[in-house]
């Protein structure tokens, strides 16, 4: 039931039973046994379902549909032999978590267990820190209504079984207590959306602007469940759950505070204990004015605002003007230079703007996807003290931080961020952060062609720039025993596969092989995962043999796509690694290993998927001295050169390059030669390294190549 319909299609059918083999055509059965059989079978490896194909999905081979079938085949068994017995689990797994929770509201035997579940989502503290105009709350709200509902049907027939029977008038009172409520307001609906929106969502943004239309866009979907104008009830009001301020400037606990003025004159515990007694008073205060529109009628005074505003902008103050003196401003001696300070940082004190959430330990969830945007672009608007991630020089790295800084112990957060956060040098302090929790972290990333996680215009004004990025998407959950980081390989896909995009991510798990200066981003099968440790481990490499007076050349673009080309003589284009060899059987070594297929791959392990570093070319394990087998290749790829030599416009002008996809039979004999003199017993295949070229997770198809060995199932001049 928690397998994804995508996933379970022509594999389980809906009463459970599972497709047998014999339903399949005889040379898929026959394949799935014998790799001989497959091996040369275009039926098997070319032959893509139409629409409507009972077994297989839209453009499914029969090659993928017994990847797939496998793979959902082994959930079912963990499933059935009781596994998957945490939360995590199922997130691992690609498990559809969601119906999981619902069927369990839905199908408690006792109260006992509804009772828990309504006060754990009612109580939940959702976060947004940069919200912009809602979208990642809005997706929040949408996943909290089916569970709302879901408790409160629950909680109807708990309430109906117990007519026509002998029972305690107190029975069941807080379900009544509760189902009293929603009789206050126009619908079920209405009381639900209502519910969640003063309850569960928070948000902080620096425009105001935005958080003016988040606070909108709740008000619509509030206003949309009203059918009639007799049913218009007084709207929430909201402003205390959607703050505009800097999430990046501010006291998030009032240990920052005693710790920023201890020492100084005036400034004693007593203070401290002062502003903590303000702090709770406005959280009482707080709570009031919640409870008036959620509970005792739905609505609040313009003078209950007030006063709560003005305890909270009393209390703001004070807090801003000790911070203000971090930043060297006297703010009592030079009131308009603090004034200038505090509109341009728009500081936002969490432990007093969300001391209730703050003092119970920080938010439940933190999700969002924070500003890409270089620190150098704000640094003459506003400037952040005392966060660890500095060095990075990003705002997004910035958010993180502070996230997980106002993160309950047991909370998660997940967020959208670059690439950059799984490798780039500079980010080596978030990554550190990132480590340093005990828990499970689970890192996907997404390339931006041929589709883009985001679908908007390509050249956007949004400043996170997230249509362009090549994405990750990070969750750091609770869990208990070691720290364990799942990640997923660098996935491309076509706009038709994106439905499939999330329920089928090959998690791997690479926690040894994680540290702050990487995460490689390795996904399954687990025998590529053994290849990159052993890769890594070889102590020689090409930088080894290099000499500034080096006679035989070897030339590196330093940008790829499908391919990372090295050829020995410097085309006429520009931005090109040029390497210089003392010895010309290293040369020639080189030329093998930068070309292959498994080079590719770990590139896309290591980088970002576009640009080649001096670093990462450098860094390429050599294997010597090449034995003949290998100088036998360099000098194929050498007479391939012309065949290979293409020609693509950009800005007006012809850019030449060399793709030797178009000599894949010499990429797989390279291929072959590596796995041999490096892991020649994990099973691994040219195969394995080609499909981070493809141009899609689901099916192995690469632009522009040819010449595919008969063995890999390939027609002659397969691919795009």
């Amino acid at each position: 039931r928690y397998i994804y319909a995508a996933v379970k299609h022509g594999v389980i059918r809906d009463d459970g039973d599972v497709v047998s083999e014999s339903e399949l055509p005889d040379f898929v059965g026959t394949g799935m046994r014998d790799p001989n059989a497959r091996m040369f079978d275009k039926r098997y490896n070319l032959e893509q379902a139409a629409r409507g194909d009972p077994l297989r999905l839209p453009t499914e081979t029969w090659r993928e549909h017994v990847a797939r079938r496998t793979r959902c085949l082994d959930i079912r068994d963990k499933l059935r032999r009781g596994e998957v017995h945490q939360i995590n689990d199922l997130i691992t797994l690609n498990l559809d978590i969601w119906q999981f929770a619902r069927d369990a509201i839905i199908n408690c035997e006792g109260p006992e267990l509804l009772r828990a579940f309504w006060h754990a989502i009612e109580k939940l503290t959702v976060l947004d820190p940069t919200c912009g105009s809602g979208a990642f709350l809005f997706a929040a709200l949408r996943i909290l209504e089916t569970l709302y509902s879901d408790c409160l049907e629950r909680m109807e027939r708990f309430v109906e079984d117990l007519a026509g029977r002998k029972h305690h008038p107190e029975q069941f009172s807080d379900f009544k207590k509760v189902l009293a409520r929603i009789g206050q307001h126009p619908n079920d609906r209405y009381f639900v959306l209502k519910s969640i929106i003063i309850n569960n969502l928070f948000g902080v943004d620096i425009m105001e602007e935005a958080v003016e239309i988040c606070k909108l866009r709740l008000f619509l979907k509030l206003v949309a469940q009203v059918e009639t104008a007799d049913q218009i009830e007084p709207l929430p009001d909201i402003d205390f759950n959607i703050r505009a301020g800097n999430t990046l400037v501010g006291y998030t606990s009032l240990e920052q505070v005693r710790k920023s003025q201890e020492g100084k004159l005036g400034f004693s515990d007593a203070v401290i204990k002062r502003i903590e007694e303000d702090a709770e008073i406005v959280e009482r205060a707080f709570q009031q004015f919640r409870a008036q529109q959620t509970i005792h009628g739905g609505k609040v005074t313009p003078k209950d605002k007030h006063e709560l505003r003005h305890r909270l902008d009393k209390l703001d103050d004070e807090l801003n003007r000790y911070l203000a003196g971090e930043y060297g401003i006297d703010a009592d001696a030079k009131e308009q230079a603090f004034e200038r300070w505090r509109e341009s940082h728009q500081p936002f004190h969490w432990f007093v703007e969300f001391f209730g959430i703050m003092r119970a330990g920080g938010f439940d969830v933190i999700i969002g996807n924070p500003p890409f945007v270089d620190y150098s672009a704000v640094r003459s608007v506003y400037t952040v003290k005392g966060c660890e991630a500095l060095s990075c020089g990003n705002l997004y790295a910035f958010v993180v931080e502070r996230s997980l800084a106002v993160l309950r112990g047991g909370g998660g957060v997940g967020m959208t961020v670059p690439l950059s956060l799984t490798f780039s040098r500079d980010f080596r302090a978030l990554r550190s952060l990132l480590l340093g929790r005990k828990g499970l972290l689970l890192l996907s990333s997404y390339d931006n062609i041929p589709d883009r996680l985001f679908t908007g215009a390509k050249e956007s004004e949004n400043t996170s720039r997230a249509n362009q990025q090549r994405i990750t998407i990070f969750l750091c959950l609770p869990a208990s025993g070691r720290q364990c980081v799942m990640t997923a390989p660098l996935l491309r896909w076509r706009a038709t596969e994106r439905e499939r995009l999330f329920v089928e991510l090959p998690y791997i798990d690479a926690t040894t092989l994680c540290n702050a200066d990487l995460l490689p981003k390795l996904g399954s099968p687990d025998k590529l995962r053994q290849f990159f440790a052993v890769w890594i481990s070889l102590p020689d490499r090409i930088g080894q043999h290099l000499g500034k007076n080096g006679k035989y050349g070897l030339v590196v673009p330093r940008t790829a796509g499908y391919y990372v080309a090295a050829y020995p003589d410097e085309l006429d284009r520009t931005q090109q690694i040029v390497l210089r060899f003392v010895r010309k059987e290293h040369r020639d070594l080189a030329f093998v290993l930068l070309n292959s297929n498994a080079f590719f791959w770990f590139w896309r392990v290591v980088g970002d998927g576009f640009h080649v570093t001096t670093s990462q070319v450098e860094q390429c394990p050599t294997f010597g001295p090449p034995d003949g087998e290998c100088l036998s290749i360099a000098a194929a790829l050498g007479r391939s050169l012309g065949e290979c030599t293409v020609h693509k416009g950009y800005r007006g002008v012809e850019v030449p390059n060399v793709n030797f996809n178009k000599r894949m039979d010499l990429l797989c004999a390279a291929d072959k030669w590596i796995i041999k003199h490096a892991a020649p017993d994990l099973g691994i295949a040219p195969e394995d390294f080609i499909w981070a070229k493809s141009s899609s997770f689901l099916r192995l198809t690469v632009a522009k190549s040819a010449h595919f060995p008969p063995d890999l199932g390939f027609a002659a001049g397969g691919g795009e």
